[in-house]
């Protein structure tokens, strides 16, 4: 998977998206399909962004099915039982990505320029259930 988009344009290697998975400060989950790895969520739960979807990957032949979406709903759930929030970056240069985050009711916070990519923004969203003081403990 880290040898087509968003990731190639990102410019990340296989062996950087490794190293993003193995770091045990993250949260990753695989999503398959009749036994076989079609892709992966990866969530940061640290800090006052907790609940950072990193990266959400399906496969280029399981793109379009619906998996997507059903992935994006379950690390909802996980981080939703955490974290009254669920953040996310999507690029501007994968709208694809961008309109499943909107159907599933994410709203655009704000805009980083040129953050990851010459000559492309970062956009961040954010999908809540309430304020961090809204969290008990």
């Amino acid at each position: 998977m880290a040898g087509s988009d968003p990731w190639v344009t990102l410019g990340r290697t296989f062996a950087q998206s490794l190293a993003i998975m193995q770091d045990p400060a993250r949260e990753v989950f695989l999503a398959m399909v009749d036994g076989e790895r079609v892709g992966f969520v990866v969530l940061w739960m640290a800090g006052p962004f907790s609940g950072y979807l990193q990266s959400l990957c399906l496969a280029p032949a399981w793109r379009g099915r619906g998996i997507g979406g059903a992935v994006l709903a379950l690390a909802e759930a996980w981080v939703f039982e955490r974290s009254p929030n669920v953040f996310l970056c999507v690029s501007s240069f994968n709208p694809d990505a961008r309109r499943l985050y909107e159907r599933a009711g994410y709203t655009l916070v704000g805009e980083l320029p040129e953050f990851m990519v010459a000559g492309h923004s970062e956009y961040l969203f954010r999908k809540t259930r309430g304020p961090l003081s809204s969290v008990q403990g």
